[in-house]
């Protein structure tokens, strides 16, 4: 990357603050670190972040409230959630919130920085792509803003839902198994639950369809998975 990526740490614990703020710094990262849950959407009005790593269990705000905040008004900011319920997982990752990704407590330092590339490789890789690879009649991906336009309207898409769209974009008609969703949107193989992508595609139609009334242009297969198929 040719700038330094600015990370958010959103974490009450101070030890843990500083072991993620010192292990990110020493890898190129400039790293701002907040302990209070109301510090946070202040703070990211003055300067936006390229990620957040954000503390599901925060005094003032909680990490659930402020994920929902942020995606709805900063979609394009990637979040990675941490926590030390394993069962939250499918909820942070959006079956309510459509968090990019999470690490569970107890970690290694090692663990964070690899996660915290791994998502902004990804957010690289959308934002590298060609806008004539990505366009459509129907709906067009704006790849510097992260958005999504049908019609001139922005879906207020979040960034699994941005990067789900693009890789059935750039192959219409092709049917992409869950699987193989899944691997697009999480690259290190971890097991995630076949829900989590059948939630972001129903909230990424209902998003399309508040548009475009009159169209279905993410299409199921029954047994196979999904495809990007205007009509016409």
């Amino acid at each position: 990357m040719m700038d330094t990526p600015s990370l958010l740490v959103v974490e009450d614990e101070p030890k843990i603050a500083r072991l993620m703020a010192d292990y990110l710094t020493t890898h190129g990262f400039e790293v701002t670190t907040l302990d209070h849950g109301d510090h946070v959407v202040p703070w990211i009005e003055k300067q936006v972040p390229r990620l957040i790593l954000l503390d599901l269990m925060l005094p003032g705000k909680d990490g659930l409230t402020l994920c929902r905040e942020i995606r709805h008004q900063w979609p394009h900011i990637a979040i990675i959630m941490v926590t030390a319920k394993v069962e939250e997982v499918d909820r942070l990752l959006g079956l309510e919130l459509g968090a990019d990704d999470y690490i569970c407590k107890p970690f290694s330092p090692r663990e964070v920085v690899a996660r915290v590339k791994a998502v902004l490789r990804r957010s690289q890789a959308a934002a590298d792509t060609t806008p004539q690879a990505a366009s459509n009649a129907l709906v067009t991906l704006d790849e510097d803003g992260w958005q999504a336009l049908a019609q001139g309207h922005d879906l207020g898409l979040t960034a699994v839902e941005f990067q789900l769209l693009r890789v059935m974009m750039q192959a219409p008609g092709r049917i992409f198994s869950r699987e193989q969703l899944m691997d697009h949107m999480y690259r290190d193989n971890r097991i995630v639950s076949e829900r989590t992508v059948d939630s972001h595609i129903k909230k990424l139609r209902k998003k399309i369809h508040e548009a475009l009334p009159e169209q279905e242009i993410i299409r199921s297969v029954y047994g196979v998975g999904y495809k990007y198929q205007p009509e016409g």
